[in-house]
């Protein structure tokens, strides 16, 4: 499970998402995996790097001063979009240090995660990362190895290759690899399981539930997917509910959003502006 997080990084965590959303639909795949790259490569400077995340998640410091820090020692390190996300996260307001470093990191996951959606591996992912969890579950010392930061981490991914080369998608084996280079003093089956269940979250988005008075026609249905994986930017497949209420018209929703064309939302509507 993931750690729980206090208000003020919560807060925090949320929008950040909601900008890295909004940015991997109309994103490219490539783009997305660069964002992850570089977001990985910031976590483990900030994990080696005690005064800096000490700073850079410092509350009493001017925003400007901590966006402006960060402006001075990736500017020229990253991309354009790694660099608006970092300043994003480090201008917000974290509860302690440790949740600016959670928030780089998950980031970084949820930018690898949005590269499975676009190319529509997320459903192979989310298997991949939940069943190599059970096996270190399974094989404690080969846990222990690959979590064992007295040894060089470029050995212990080149351990991790071995074991999944052929049996895994490449964003599950670049999940993985990043979790066995930062570690973070978790259980690597713990970790795996947190993946696939981001994964799983990940994958929510790109269901529409849609709700109808009436029955879709096939036909319909397909103009329907179709026209939401065009606005979306990712493949989405419907999940149809039956609701005579409705009166006609149809109410979509995609993740958090929602769109209400349903004729008994617009009688509704019109009944709240008629004079009391």
């Amino acid at each position: 499970m993931a750690e729980v997080l206090q208000a003020a990084s919560r807060e925090s965590m949320a929008s950040a998402e909601a900008r890295l959303d909004a940015y991997a639909d109309s994103a490219q795949a490539a783009d997305l995996q660069r964002l992850g790259d570089e977001l990985f490569a910031v976590t483990r400077l900030l994990v080696e790097q005690r005064s800096l995340r000490r700073l850079l998640a410092d509350p009493t410091s001017p925003e400007a001063a901590r966006t402006g820090l960060v402006e001075r020692l990736f500017g020229q390190q990253v991309s354009a979009p790694t660099l608006d996300v970092a300043k994003g996260l480090v201008g917000a307001r974290w509860s302690r240090p440790a949740d600016l470093v959670s928030a780089f990191e998950t980031l970084a996951r949820q930018a690898l995660l949005a590269v499975a959606e676009k190319n529509g591996s997320l459903d192979d992912v989310e298997d991949e990362l939940f069943r190599f969890g059970r096996v270190v579950n399974r094989e404690p010392q080969l846990a222990t190895l690959l979590a064992d930061t007295t040894t060089p981490a470029d050995g212990r991914v080149a351990l991790l290759g071995r074991l999944v080369e052929g049996k895994a998608s490449p964003v599950a084996v670049a999940l993985l690899e990043q979790t066995v280079r930062l570690p973070r003093s978790r259980h690597l089956d713990v970790m795996c399981e947190e993946l696939a269940e981001l994964a799983a979250a990940r994958r929510d988005r790109s269901v529409a539930r849609v709700t109808t008075p009436v029955a879709l026609s096939s036909e319909q249905e397909q103009k329907l997917t179709d026209s939401l994986t065009r606005i979306y930017g990712r493949p989405v497949s419907l999940q149809v509910e039956l609701d005579p209420r409705l009166l006609g018209g149809l109410v979509v929703q995609v993740g958090g959003e929602v769109i209400d064309g349903s004729v008994a939302s617009r009688l509704a509507a019109a009944r709240r502006s008629l004079p009391s």
